[in-house]
């Protein structure tokens, strides 16, 4: 039958039943002596009921019955739901109300009045353990004193509703949960085998469950929401099942608010088909007043039930199992990837799918739009005018538009990951190259290996088949140690700009916090942040962050040294590149030091490395005279004073309007080294107008 079809009998069902309800209120109102009695009011009852019964016979029953059926309700119990909704539904049940109870006063149906008209009356039915009361579907309305069969009742708007076949979500819940997760499946692509294999384990756990009218609580745990989500819709999938999500933090803090959301979501999930997600990515199990409020909301709610989490919950309000929903794993991401871009892609597939550890939705979103953007500026250029069209000819060929595409992907990609990371660590614009780092031979060489590393590592962990030997460490972890202005900074910039990555400074203040578990979390949210875009972390004063674990004294002792414990947790496992600097390498806690794959010691610049920083310094635009490097290579100071230096001459030479000059310079290092509270002697400093020192 389909819906039309549905509501048409549904409606003749209902409009019988109310024919017959009134043809009861007047039997029960000459009964009174309140009103005239019918004639024939045996027969046209009988007729009524009869013809209210054959209405019943469709399928899927009407709306009362299937109601009843649902929430256990008696025959009793339905005429007294149809007697309190027939108020609202048809003018004439007010009167006739009045009429039966032989009071003008009472133009509403009570539970007196129920008893007198209905056959097989029930004394229990109003009791608050019965489904009128205990679902809500009726409100009483007793002032004080009152009795309780003498108050009104009035039917709940949202079971008039129903009673009439519009089964809409209760506008009470609509504050409290989020969109419907099936509207994922109906866009993504099919799940792939790793996120399936979990889908696969949470039915079967299901099926295995000893009470399938109160399915275990399904804990999904890792830390993307997004491949959770389509796991969740994926299991619940099924004829009108409606996933909705409800996040931790929206629940009430007051218990009986609680209790009340968590019945009207049992009793929406007994209306109609629904699953429910209940999001705590964000939150802690040791978070005392969470946890409960979770478990006092699970415990009460009934159908099936999602808990997103980072990790397990050791008690979820009732029986409950958890299943690990990662990302696509690296091959997966690749296939995804050429799915989504089509063979002429499959080199950019897999440098993707190497770099960047992206979900189902988020390749399928950046591939088209990648696409759609290539398609849009060829029909631009097609469109503009002939000789563009002509001139762009090179353009239109097989290979200018894959490296078109292949280029925005890339900055897509990145593009993809910056807003959580911005909002947890400083992104750097990254602007030098490797021909403006001055470093020994050495320190160049080490530089270019851990570039060539990350450049690499789909081809040695997943070609070479490394990764299969190895569980953790496949990331890569750098030390740069030196004094500041060496040019630590700098050298992370070039690694980043050499392989076209977002890098991005922690700032201790942001991660560390004085409560208890939350600089674990900060630094949870912080790694998957950057795992997502494979970024590069730059730890900046990492002696800060990494230094050596104390003795424990006191509880500040111990927790502090646990932050250590999980940072060097997760430093391990995470798996693209993290460069941490320091120019106190002694201070850093030696269980870090054993872990780090490369440690680069930046020394003291000499003179020809002073000159060549010199000869770099000043970009091509800028205005110079004759400069004399080899003089100013005897000043020592780091690449970072240089550089300071270099931009407080062109300044003065920018206000005098002027070339950058000798004298200008060496008036900058005056400065400079006054700022550094060194000495300096004068006759260095003194430079004629001849453009020679004097």
């Amino acid at each position: 039958m389909n819906e039309q079809t549905w509501l048409d009998g549904n409606f003749h069902y209902l409009t019988a039943s109310l024919a017959w309800l009134k043809l009861c209120l007047q039997a029960a109102a000459a009964a009174a002596e309140a009103a005239p009695a019918l004639p024939d009011i045996e027969a046209r009852l009988a007729q009524a009921a009869a013809e209210r019964s054959k209405a019943a016979q469709i399928n899927p029953p009407p709306a009362l019955l299937g109601l009843g059926k649902r929430l256990g309700l008696s025959e009793f119990e339905q005429n007294v739901l149809l007697l309190c909704a027939g108020l609202e539904l048809e003018t004439s049940i007010g009167r006739l109300c009045a009429l039966a109870q032989g009071d003008p006063a009472r133009p509403y149906p009570t539970f007196a009045l129920a008893q007198a008209v209905f056959a097989d009356p029930a004394w229990e039915s109003l009791s608050p353990d019965r489904p009128l009361r205990y679902w809500r579907l009726l409100e009483i309305n007793q002032p004080g004193g009152q009795a309780l069969t003498a108050s009104a009742l009035r039917a709940d708007e949202r079971i008039i509703n129903y009673l009439q076949g519009y089964n809409t979500l209760d506008d009470r819940l609509a504050n409290f949960l989020g969109a419907p997760l099936d509207e994922l499946l109906e866009t993504a692509v099919s799940l792939p085998p790793s996120q399936q294999k979990a889908v696969d384990e949470i039915l079967c756990r299901w099926r295995e469950a000893p009470d399938q009218w109160r399915l275990p609580v399904a804990q999904l745990l890792g830390p993307d929401s997004a491949s959770k989500q389509m796991a969740a819709a994926q299991a619940a999938r099924g004829p009108g099942i409606q996933v909705y999500t409800l996040a931790v933090s929206s629940l009430p803090a007051h218990s009986a608010d609680l209790d009340t959301l968590a019945l009207l979501w049992s009793r929406e999930s007994s209306l109609h088909p629904l699953a429910l997600y209940i999001d705590a990515h964000d939150e802690q199990p040791a978070a005392p007043e969470r946890l409960a409020a979770v478990q006092r909301f699970i415990q009460r709610a009934e159908g099936i039930v999602f808990l997103s989490a980072p990790e397990h919950w050791p008690n979820a309000g009732r029986a409950s199992f958890s299943v690990e929903i990662g990302k696509p794993t690296a091959l997966e991401q690749q296939a995804l990837w050429l799915e989504a871009l089509g063979e002429a892609h499959r080199a950019a597939a897999r440098q993707l799918a190497a770099q960047f550890h992206l979900n189902t939705q988020a390749i399928t979103q950046i591939a088209a739009a990648a696409l759609s953007s290539s398609a849009a500026a060829s029909s631009s250029a097609a469109a503009s005018s002939p000789a563009a069209a002509s001139s762009s000819a090179a353009a239109s060929s097989p290979t200018a538009p894959i490296e078109q595409v292949e280029r925005r992907l890339w900055e897509l990609c990145k593009a993809h990951t910056r807003p959580r990371l911005d909002a947890l660590a400083q992104r750097i614009e990254v602007k030098a190259a490797w021909e403006q780092l001055v470093l020994p031979a050495e320190q160049a060489a080490l530089l270019h290996q851990i570039a060539d590393q990350v450049s690499q590592r789909q081809t040695v962990y997943e070609d070479w088949g490394f990764g299969e030997r190895m569980n953790r460490g496949l990331g890569i972890s750098a030390l740069f140690t030196g004094d500041s202005g060496t040019g630590k900074t700098m050298a992370a910039e070039v690694i980043a700009q050499a392989l076209n990555l977002n890098l991005y400074r922690i700032d201790l203040s942001g991660v560390v916090s004085k409560y208890i578990g939350e600089t674990e979390k900060n630094l949870r949210q912080l790694f998957e942040a950057a795992q997502d875009g494979g970024a590069i972390l730059f730890f900046d004063e990492a002696d800060a962050l990494f230094g050596k674990r104390s003795e424990v004294k006191d509880s500040h002792d111990r927790y502090a040294n646990i932050e250590v414990n999980y940072l060097l947790q997760r430093l391990e496992t995470y798996d693209g590149l993290a460069i941490l600097a320091s120019n106190k390498k002694e201070a850093i806690d030696e269980a870090f030091l054993r872990r780090l794959r490369f440690i680069v010691n930046f020394p003291f610049p000499g003179p020809a490395q002073r000159q060549a920083i010199w000869q770099k310094v000043f970009p091509p635009r800028t205005p110079l005279d004759p400069l004399d490097y080899e003089h100013l290579a005897r000043f020592p100071i780091t690449g970072g004073n240089i550089h300071s230096i270099a931009l407080n001459a062109a300044f003065l030479a920018a206000t005098a309007q002027v070339n950058v000059s000798m004298p200008l310079i060496l008036a900058a290092v005056r400065t400079e080294y006054r700022k550094l509270e060194q000495v300096i002697y004068e006759a260095d400093l003194v430079w004629n107008e001849a453009g020679e020192r004097k």
